[in-house]
C-alpha cells in the first residue's frame, strides 16, 4: 500500500478497531490459477500473535482457499470510510487556486500465511464466535445452538475454515494531514455536513482543534 509518512497509522488499537467495524474484508492472493480474490467476514482474535490472528471461513466450492492451503501468503483489505474531498472547500484556494479533487478514506492491510483446517469442532467454534460477533445488539441474537445439530453438521461440511496470523499490518488514515489547518477545517465542516453517513464517520477521526 502506497503510504505517506503524513497518512500512516502505527496505533495498534486503532488498527485493530477499525479491523473489528470493518463488516467486509477482501481477501486477496496469488496461486497457480493467477490472482484470486474473495469477500469475507473475519473475526479478530486481537490476543494471539504480534498484531493479531483472523479467522474465517470459505464455502468448499470456493477453490480460492485451494491456494492457501499450499502455503500461499495472503493480503487482507479492510475498508474504513471515504469521501470525495472538493477543491472548493479549501478557504486557501480563493487566494491562489492552487488546488485539486482529492480522495479521503481509511484502509488497513493485513498480510499473513493462512492455515487451513476443516476439522467440525473447531468450524463450530469459529461460527460460534462470528455469529455471536454479529448479533451482538439485537433484541433477540440467534446463536449457533438455534440451529438442529443435524443440518449444523451438514452445513459445517460445506465450508472450510482458515486462520492468518497477521505479518504485517499496515493503515492509512489519508485525512488532509498534508494540507494547511484552515484547510483541514474547511474539510471538517463540509463533511460534517455531509448526508453521506460515510462522510460524516470521516469527521471522528479527524484531529482537530475546536
Amino acid at each position: 500500500m502506497y503510504l505517506p509518512a503524513a497518512f500512516r497509522q502505527d496505533d495498534l488499537t486503532e488498527l485493530h478497531r477499525q479491523i473489528t467495524n470493518s463488516r467486509l474484508a477482501t481477501l486477496v492472493s496469488h496461486g497457480p490459477g493467477g490472482l484470486q480474490a474473495s469477500h469475507l467476514p473475519l473475526l479478530l482474535v486481537a490476543d494471539e500473535g504480534k498484531y493479531g490472528t483472523l479467522y474465517g471461513h470459505f464455502a468448499k466450492a470456493n477453490p480460492h482457499w485451494c491456494d492457501l492451503a499450499t502455503g500461499s501468503e495472503a493480503l487482507v483489505i479492510f475498508n474504513g470510510p471515504d469521501a470525495y474531498i472538493s477543491p472548493s472547500w479549501y478557504p486557501s484556494k480563493a487566494e491562489h487556486g492552487k488546488a485539486v479533487p482529492t480522495w479521503n478514506y481509511i484502509a488497513v492491510h493485513a498480510q499473513g500465511q493462512p492455515e487451513v483446517f476443516d476439522d467440525p469442532e473447531r468450524l463450530r467454534r469459529l461460527l460460534g464466535r462470528l455469529s455471536d460477533h454479529h448479533e451482538a445488539g439485537r433484541p433477540h441474537p440467534w446463536t449457533i445452538d438455534d440451529a438442529p445439530r443435524d443440518y449444523l453438521d451438514h452445513r459445517l461440511r460445506a465450508i472450510v475454515g482458515f486462520a492468518l496470523p497477521i505479518q504485517r499490518l499496515e493503515g492509512n488514515w489519508k485525512l488532509s494531514q498534508n494540507r494547511p489547518d484552515v484547510d483541514r477545517r474547511g474539510v471538517w465542516k463540509e463533511l460534517g455536513a455531509s448526508s453521506d453517513e460515510h462522510a460524516r464517520e470521516l469527521v471522528r477521526h479527524m484531529a482537530i482543534d475546536h
